[in-house]
């Protein structure tokens, strides 16, 4: 037993404990390289990768790793914070198994409790106002709401089909892609609907209509690209009835909304852009504002983090982001990214890297300021995809945003 005294510290090395643990920490990779080993010898489906080898390891942090030293080893005991004691074995164990830790309550909460996959999201930009406390909020309806075959009444119908001026003077006079669809818009919550206009319903996750939905603020933005030149698709395909005649559940939204977004690839080579329109379920004062007098539901564009196509898609988000902030200040809330195991990570952008999700408005939102929204939407659009146009006009594909 030796000692060694540092200023306030005092270190007290146990030779064997080090020796145990190295020798432990040898045979076990012994192990792991040996089980690898054999399993490398099966059939391609069921082999140990390096990739595999990687994800599972990923979960163990180096700080984790430290304490599992430190419980059998004094002197990296010893250099742990003050108050900060190592944790148990079984702790470690449970922490690594299971991703829980008992310091953090998210941990395992987040997969029950609504707002604490907000832990799951990136700012990548800031809209003004925006903050982890005003993140956008996924509708999830109950089962009963999911199963019900009959919709909520209707009121307040009469601005529904609302019209909003084009923006004429943004129209390029020469240049027009109409009859070029190069535009796909698609709903993956495709019954997201709006409480104004359901009779009788206050909660946002029950805001659910087989008609009055978000895909009449997707028809609107087709109309208003189409009015700046650009040619635009639509598929207003029911995705929660799709779900239901497959007896698949909510979460598998995204899973049948890719087949639209393949299907559409394949029949039409030309699209280039594709726009996964849904609503948040933030209340009126987090997803509004008023520019020149006028009320506007806020936009927040969504990229996922897992997936290839990550960067050009968080590109292209952040140069729409950064024109409707200079034209229509305080309209964006700004580019969020959403990755880990609580949520999608993909939202069908690894198909093009040229997607995005977007937020219009919230569930207290009226289709006259979702309108106006989007008609702001498609005159900054029309303007990178002209400039973009007009650039790449050789190139057979127009590049994501740089």
């Amino acid at each position: 037993m030796r000692s060694y005294k540092n200023r306030s510290y005092v270190y007290t090395l146990n030779i064997s404990s080090v020796l145990k643990s190295g020798v432990i920490c040898i045979a076990a990779l012994i192990l792991i390289f040996s089980i690898s080993g054999i399993l490398t010898s099966f059939k391609p489906g069921y082999r140990v990768n390096s990739n595999l080898i990687h994800q599972a390891t990923s979960q163990l942090s180096s700080k984790l790793l430290f304490q599992f030293l430190a419980t059998d080893t004094q002197m990296i005991n010893a250099t742990i914070s003050k108050g900060e004691k190592p944790s148990s074995i079984s702790n470690l164990l449970l922490s690594l198994a299971t991703n829980i830790s008992f310091k953090d309550p998210r941990s395992f909460l987040g997969r029950e409790l609504p707002g604490f996959t907000f832990f799951d999201s990136e700012i990548l930009v800031a809209g003004e106002g925006t903050d982890f406390t005003n993140l956008p909020i996924e509708s999830v309806p109950s089962d009963k709401v999911f199963n019900s075959k009959k919709d909520p009444n209707l009121k307040n119908t009469n601005d529904i089909d609302a019209e909003t001026k084009p923006n004429e003077e943004k129209k390029p006079s020469s240049l027009s892609s109409v009859n070029k669809k190069t535009v796909f818009i698609y709903f993956t919550h495709t019954r997201e609907s709006f409480l104004p206009y359901l009779d009788g319903v206050t909660d946002p996750n029950a805001a659910q209509h087989s008609k009055v939905n978000v895909t009449k603020v997707g028809e609107k933005l087709k109309e208003q690209l189409e009015n700046q030149g650009i040619g635009t698709t639509i598929d207003k395909t029911d995705v929660q009835t799709k779900l239901l005649q497959k007896g698949w559940t909510y979460p598998q939204s995204y899973q049948e909304s890719r087949e639209l977004v393949q299907t559409a690839m394949t029949n039409n080579r030309g699209l280039h852009y594709f726009i996964d329109i849904h609503r948040d379920s933030r209340r009126k004062k987090d997803t509004t504002v008023s520019i020149n007098g006028k009320s506007y539901a806020k936009i927040a564009f969504v990229i996922g983090g897992n997936n290839p196509n990550y960067e050009k898609n968080a590109r292209l988000a952040r140069e729409l982001d950064k024109r409707l902030r200079t034209n229509y200040k305080g309209l964006s809330r700004g580019v969020l990214k959403k990755e880990g195991a609580l949520t999608n990570g993909k939202f069908n952008q690894d198909l093009s890297a040229n997607a995005f999700l977007i937020e219009i408005g919230g569930v207290d939102n009226t289709f006259e300021e979702m309108y106006r929204t989007t008609a702001a939407l498609a005159d900054v659009f029309s303007e990178y995809y002209w400039q973009a146009e007009k650039v790449n006009s050789n190139q057979s594909e127009p590049p994501a945003a740089k």
